[in-house]
This record gives structure tokens, sequence and C-alpha cells, in this order.
């Protein structure tokens, strides 16, 4: 048996959840509480250093540390419904839309949230290192946001999911991504309309409910 460590509460590991959900994969969940700070406790540094979530221990035994690794291992070890691409070409505009929603997406909302959250003082990046709040930065991942949801509405214009004809793993990290906005105040509004068809599409997928 697989072990996820998850926060129920927290964007990165939803998107590790989704993932398994969509694959059908049977496995055990241990929370991580980010606000108590237990990934920085001695217990979890051992398991992943990173002090991050999600965190996958694998039958084998071995611990990978972030998404695109247990995105990895999953699509390998059980390959249907495949999520990252069957041909070249789609696993290649798989890996690029997702790349871009990570960062045009989830790292301007975390830049926008990291930097402003009084919560979140000295901890404007996550890990076991300690970095201080830059207030502009809280500004300009404001901007990137609607930048994000603008491109996304135009993207999704004319189609159906994100970066191919079918449903895949830049599906699942958009709507975390779409999401996790509203920690900063943002959501789709009536001059996104294809994103909000999207969004409303990807509610009937049982996983998205995760």
């Amino acid at each position: 048996m697989i072990t996820l460590y998850d926060c129920a509460t927290a964007p990165s590991p939803r998107r590790a959840r989704i993932l398994l959900a969509e694959k059908g994969v049977a496995h055990e969940t241990v929370q991580v509480d980010l606000r108590s700070g237990a990934q920085l406790a001695e217990a979890f540094r051992r398991i992943n250093p990173q002090c991050t979530v999600p965190a996958l221990q694998t039958e084998e035994g071995v611990v990978l540390t972030d998404n695109a690794a247990i995105a990895a291992y999953v699509e390998a070890r059980w390959p249907e419904p495949a999520l990252l691409g069957t041909s070249p070409l789609e696993k290649a505009q798989i890996a690029s839309w997702n790349w871009r929603v990570e960062f045009e997406g989830l790292l301007a909302i975390a830049e926008a949230l990291r930097n402003a959250s009084p919560g979140m003082i000295n901890r404007a990046l996550p890990g076991p290192r300690n970095y201080p709040q830059i207030p502009e930065l809280a500004q300009r991942g404001l901007v990137r946001v609607q930048d994000f949801f603008e491109m996304l509405n135009e993207r999704l214009a004319e189609r159906d999911f994100i970066a191919t004809d079918s449903f895949s793993i830049a599906d699942i990290t958009a709507v975390v991504a779409v999401d996790f906005a509203r920690v900063v105040k943002i959501k789709p509004g009536e001059q996104h309309p294809h994103l909000q068809r999207w969004r409303a599409a990807m509610a009937g997928r049982p996983s998205m409910s995760l």
C-alpha cells in the first residue's frame, strides 16, 4: 500500500489527491497539519527533509517529495487512464500547459498570499528555511493572477480541456489553481465565460470534490 502525506486545506497535496482518485489508486493517508507547523517537526523532516506536502511513499518504500515525481510514478505504475498523454505530441503539450499553469497560476497565487499574509511572516517560501516577505511581490502576484485567468479564458474559448482534446493532469493543476485563487480574493467572473464553463464541467468529476 502506498501512503500519501497530505494536508486537507492546502492546494499542492490536493493535486496528488485528485490524481490518485482519477487513477483509482488505493492508498493510505497521513494528514500533516501545516497550520501548526507539523511539516517542520523532526518527525516529518525524517520523511521529507524538504518539509513540504504532498509526499508519497511508494510500495518500494521510496518517498517522492513533489507533484512532478508523484505524477510520473503514478502514471508509469498505473498507466490507465493516461493523464500525461499517450503520443509524443500529447505528452509535450500536456507537459507545457501543466508547467504554464504552475508558473503563471499557482506560483503567482502563492506569491500574492505568502508575501502579504500576517500568518506567513518569514514564511514567504515553503521549505525548511525562513524567508522574509516582500510586499511588492504580493502586489505583482495579484496582477499575475488576473492575467492568468484571462489567459485560461482565452485558451478555453473553443475547447473543453486545457492541454489536449481529453482530460489531463493540466486540467487537475488548473482546477486547483483556480480554486486556490480565492485565498487572494480572485475568482472567475462574468468576464471569464469560457473559464466558468470549464470549471462547471470539471465539477462533474467526482475527484474534484476532494
